[in-house]
């Protein structure tokens, strides 16, 4: 009996120690947009993605959630966070401090939504290699998932939609 306690308690201590020091960050292109303008809403289609982002990360524990400050991103955030009861926080790929970014989420799971081109960028700069390309204009199912732990970082890209 006390040898499963002390197993228990191992497992346990683990499982805090890691959360503590393992970032996981998830990373999202918003979802279908109305038209090319400016700052163009979500479509229906892409209100039905943002929808199903929602359901495919019910089982996630966010601890923030970031997008740019574009309806298209915000929309396709906004199930999300309103289930999670999380405030976006908004960033801009262009003057955000990787280093410091890391330091903000360090230890944190982390939703961030950008767009075809800042959001293959903003990963590469996350594990320090450039490996993603920006997405094709018709591509909005790409997850990609970074985690660093210490000095390690792994990461994977899940083409899901």
């Amino acid at each position: 009996m006390k040898k499963y306690l002390l197993i228990i308690a191992l497992f346990v201590l683990q499982i805090s120690f890691g959360q503590q020091s393992t970032t996981t960050y998830y990373f999202i292109r918003h979802a279908e947009k109305v038209d090319n303008s400016q700052n163009p809403d979500l479509s229906e289609i892409g209100l039905e993605r943002a929808n199903l982002w929602n359901k495919i990360f019910s089982e996630v524990g966010f601890d923030e959630i970031y997008s740019t400050d574009y309806k298209r991103t915000i929309q396709t955030a906004n199930p999300t966070a309103a289930a999670k009861k999380i405030q976006i926080k908004l960033y801009n790929p262009k003057t955000t401090a990787i280093d410091s970014f890391k330091k903000e989420t360090l230890g944190k799971k982390v939703l961030i939504v950008g767009h075809s081109n800042t959001t293959p960028n903003f990963v590469n700069q996350i594990i320090n290699q450039k490996i993603y390309a920006d997405i094709e204009d018709t591509t909005f199912g790409n997850l990609y998932i970074v985690t660093v732990n210490s000095d390690t970082i792994t990461h994977q890209l899940l083409k899901l939609l």
